[in-house]
This record gives structure tokens, C-alpha cells and sequence, in this order.
């Protein structure tokens, strides 16, 4: 194999990496995950053009020569828009716009076509997959303290999986959760959350860990760390136990877990600090679900309305 071959192969597999995390993390439809995938390969095709076999050797130049490109082959606005939008989501997963914040400047500016609201699970449904009963198995039990933890801190599916004995602490009641680019963050849990959590590690990881030697949380069967493959699949499962017929993801209930806190009254700098947003901008997708809180009080509390003429 020639060293052109293997870097093709490369971008292949981080192409891939990025695709797997969408799928797993967001929950995004097979349809959307195949349109990323062809706007992703148009990037990869044309850096290839310019020699340049690595998604992280490109500049600022490079960009505003990719951009001219698209419009050049006479695409729709809202196809460019779509493709720019796939690369940036794309960068900011290989950790580039962290390190070099004007390197990105040229994919700005296509106005959004569309601003899409969270998926999110309502309370009802969430109260159905968290009191699941029991049943009797260490994998079970391991199984409703993970779903538990993900909705009482908001956890990425990524951060979940990482923990580590010495991230939790069960007495004061928080996790450390290290998120992107190994920035840590402590999360209450809550005391739910807490107790299911103590149960587990008290009865159900040592059956798991049997005589091995492990520093991660959550442990397959075999003893070694889960996985985000393995959540999904599990999380699928235990929806469709609860009766839960709409898509799930891991990340709808990072997603609840926001809208939820929101809807009963947090400060959305709390809930940015708690989710790990480094900036609030991010967190602000869930400002919808503020206004409606606010409207209900206005609509509710305010003294001046309008009196119905009989």
C-alpha cells in the first residue's frame, strides 16, 4: 500500500469517526448521516486536489478556495449552506476552532436556513424509562444507573462512559465529568441519581469486575469499559421496554435534562456551567423553552387582562 493510499484511507476513517459520534451522540437519521457524509467527501475530494492529505493541514486560504468552489459549481444557497455547516460541525469535532479561531472564518457567514430545536423526551416519558423495574441482573442494575446519571447531569454519552472511580463522590454528591478538549466540570447528582448509583457500584460492578482490576464506572459483563456503541444499544432497548416509540438518542436526554431544569426555573448560566458549554451562545438553543416559561407567568400573573365582553 502506498503512502498516498494510506492517507486517503486516514481521511476515510475520520470521516467515519465523526459519522459514528453523530449517529451515537445526536441521533441523527440515516438520510441526514448520508448527506453529511457526500458534503464531507466534497471537502475531502477537493483537498485532494490540492495535495493536502490531512483534514488538519488546511488554512484559511484553503477555506476561502473551498467556499469559491461550491459556489463555482452552481449549487443551491441552501445546499452550500448545508455543506459549509457539515464542515464546521466537522472541525469543531476534530478540535480545530479551540486552537485557531480565525481558521474557520471563511465557512462563516451563509445565513442558517433553518434553526432546528432540540429533540427532547417530556417528563412522562423520561419518568417511564428511568422506573423501569429491576430486574435480576448485575447488567440490569448497571444499566438503570447509567440512564439515571445521563439525565441527572446532562452528561455527554462520551463523558459517561470515561468516569472513573475517583470522578464520583458519592458523600458530597457530584460527578467530575471531563468533557471536550479535557476541560472538567463538576455535576451534582442528585439524590436519586445518587442512591441507584450506590447500589450499583455496591453490588452490581464488583459481579461485573469479579476478581479483575478496573478504575473504570461502568463495566460490560466481560469486565471492561463500556462503550458509546453499547449504550445505544442498550438505551434502545430499555426505550422500547418503557414503551417509547419515538427515536431516542443519548443525547435527547443531555437535551431533556437542559430543557427540563429550564422549564422549572433554572438560570440558563447554570445550566451552561452544568452542561459545559464554554460559551452561553450554545446554550442559548434552549432559550425556547425560557420564553414559554416566562409567557405562562406573564399570561398567569400579570394583573392587566383582557375582561370578555358578554
Amino acid at each position: 500500500m502506498n503512502s498516498e493510499t494510506e492517507q486517503d484511507r486516514t481521511m476515510d476513517v475520520v470521516i467515519e469517526d465523526y459519522l459514528t459520534s453523530l449517529r451515537i451522540e445526536g441521533g441523527l437519521a440515516s438520510n441526514t448521516l448520508a448527506a453529511y457524509r457526500r458534503d464531507l467527501q466534497k471537502l475531502q475530494i477537493f483537498l485532494t486536489t490540492k495535495k493536502i492529505t490531512q483534514f488538519v493541514d488546511v488554512s484559511k486560504e484553503v477555506f476561502q478556495a473551498f467556499r469559491r468552489e461550491l459556489r463555482e459549481q452552481q449549487l443551491a444557497a441552501s445546499s452550500i449552506a448545508r455543506c459549509l455547516a457539515a464542515v464546521r460541525g466537522f472541525y469543531r469535532f476534530l478540535g480545530v476552532e479551540g486552537s485557531r479561531p480565525a481558521l474557520l472564518a471563511p465557512l462563516m457567514g451563509a445565513p442558517r436556513q433553518w434553526s432546528r430545536l432540540p429533540k427532547v423526551l417530556n417528563e412522562i416519558e423520561v419518568t417511564q424509562l428511568l422506573d423501569l423495574p429491576l430486574q435480576r441482573s448485575s447488567e440490569d442494575l448497571r444499566d438503570a444507573a447509567m440512564v439515571e446519571l445521563l439525565y441527572a447531569t446532562g452528561l455527554r454519552v462520551s463523558e459517561l462512559i470515561h468516569l472513573e472511580l475517583s470522578h464520583v463522590n458519592r458523600d458530597v454528591g457530584y460527578v467530575l465529568a471531563t468533557g471536550k478538549r479535557d476541560k472538567q466540570r463538576v455535576v451534582p447528582l442528585g439524590e436519586k441519581a445518587n442512591h441507584i448509583l450506590t447500589e450499583y457500584m455496591n453490588h452490581a460492578r464488583p459481579q461485573l469486575l469479579k476478581k479483575r482490576i478496573s478504575q473504570a464506572l461502568f463495566l460490560t459483563r466481560r469486565g471492561q469499559p463500556f462503550t458509546r456503541q453499547g449504550f445505544w444499544k442498550m438505551l434502545q432497548a430499555r426505550a422500547k421496554r418503557a414503551g417509547i416509540t419515538k427515536p431516542i438518542s443519548p443525547h435527547m436526554l443531555r437535551h431533556s435534562f437542559a430543557t427540563h431544569l429550564l422549564e422549572h426555573g433554572a438560570d440558563l448560566r447554570s445550566v451552561q456551567m452544568m452542561l459545559g458549554h464554554t460559551s452561553i451562545a450554545t446554550t442559548q438553543i434552549y432559550t425556547h423553552v425560557e420564553e414559554a416559561r416566562l409567557k405562562k407567568i406573564h399570561t398567569e400573573l400579570f394583573p392587566r387582562k383582557e375582561r370578555r365582553r358578554s
